[in-house]
């Protein structure tokens, strides 16, 4: 795999544009067969449904230049030699005084580009190039523990409805393409960070109080009973980025995150979404996310919550565990 392909280059048409594509029969997954071509074929087929997901948000790359066996990079910075129509963002990293470029995604050839330079995960900002320091979507992550039963995730989306359903907000739920399942708010970009963390927090300690066997808001990992599902309210953190929807993983199985009806979550199970699965769902049902920009939702009651219950964030939890 390493080695020079001897496969000729293609050109792809990408709308008014064509994505030179170097190596297309490098295999990137190996237990599959999948090459860098296959990849490609996915993103197109699914085209409308990642650049909605994509569009005009900071987007990390995560990048595997030799396939899954040679390993992943994170990539902040475009990488270099993007054609001039490539768009990005400039973004500033206090934590190393340095600012970076990113990949801001406008149409479809932007993603084949990126996936020409080894990416297969995109991972974008839940804010806008507009307004970097304001998001517009309110992340849910139902991340279960190792020992926590896909059975329980389930049971708890259907809490996670219910509270958003009482609030008036519309949940857009997507598996992560590993075992959890992730839940979009679209909301109005009116406050910063802390504060959609503070009502991000609120939200998840309700579901905890509805459901305190399956649930845990601890935020360090060791607090945490291995069997339960954790509330990941930190991946509504400045910088703190999960596949998007319709996005590839890194994973032998090249599983996809992938948009879900409410009502099908408490038949499917993620693995059944994968690179050659997805594409003939996504012809039949189209974006299951089309609307998410028509339903934005005020989160001051949820602000409102958080005050009620004193509830911060601290700063130090942007680092994890």
């Amino acid at each position: 795999m390493a080695g020079k392909s001897a496969v000729p280059a293609v050109e792809v048409p990408v709308g008014e544009y064509r994505v030179r594509v170097s190596n297309p029969d490098r295999v990137y997954f190996p237990e599959t067969g999948a090459t860098k071509l296959d990849l490609v074929q996915y993103y197109l087929s699914v085209g409308d449904g990642i650049v909605n997901a994509l569009r005009d948000r900071p987007c990390m790359l995560h990048r595997f230049p030799k396939g899954l066996p040679g390993g992943k990079v994170h990539q902040k910075r475009l990488p270099g030699g993007a054609p001039d129509w490539i768009p990005t963002v400039q973004l500033y990293f206090p934590r190393y005084g340095r600012t970076a470029d990113e990949l801001c995604v406008e149409k479809l050839a932007d993603v084949i580009w990126a996936v020409q330079m080894s990416t297969i995960e995109f991972h974008p900002w839940n804010s806008r190039r507009f307004d970097t320091e304001m998001p517009d979507e309110w992340r849910i992550d139902l991340d279960p523990m190792p020992d926590c039963p896909w059975s329980r995730v389930q049971r708890v989306a259907g809490v996670v409805r219910e509270v958003l359903d009482e609030l008036g907000a519309v949940g857009w739920p997507k598996t992560s393409g590993g075992k959890g399942l992730h839940v979009y708010v679209r909301i109005a970009p009116r406050f910063g960070f802390q504060e959609v963390r503070r009502a991000a927090l609120a939200f998840a300690r309700e579901v905890e109080r509805r459901a305190p066997a399956d649930v845990t808001t601890a935020w360090r990992r060791k607090d945490r009973d291995p069997t339960q599902l954790f509330v990941d309210y930190n991946q509504n953190a400045r910088d703190h980025t999960i596949a998007a929807a319709y996005s590839v993983r890194g994973v032998p199985e090249a599983t996809v995150s992938t948009p879900v009806r409410w009502t099908e979550i408490p038949e499917v199970h993620p693995g059944e979404f994968t690179m050659k699965t997805v594409p003939a769902r996504y012809a039949e049902l189209g974006d299951l996310h089309a609307g998410i920009d028509e339903a934005v939702f005020d989160i001051e009651p949820l602000l409102e919550w958080a005050d009620r219950d004193k509830i911060e964030v601290d700063l130090d939890e942007d680092s994890g565990d």
